[in-house]
């Protein structure tokens, strides 16, 4: 069986964590933020991490990180 490439786009947007669980960044915090409350801007600055149900896919995205 061939190498399965890995999806570029995916491969920066989900990191693994030392545990297995894949984390990422949240969206909605690069512009029109001056509609945005402090506190909604402070809580996009923290990571997340992928829901269970999304996990499978994600892993085929990113097979070898």
């Amino acid at each position: 069986m061939s190498k399965l490439k890995t999806n570029r786009a995916a491969a920066k947007r989900f990191k693994v964590t030392s545990s297995g669980k894949i984390k990422h960044y949240k969206a909605y915090a690069s512009h029109l933020l001056s509609a945005k409350t402090t506190k909604r801007k402070r809580n996009l600055r923290r990571s997340e991490l992928v829901s269970e149900r999304d996990v499978k896919n994600v892993k085929r995205l990113i097979p070898y990180l």
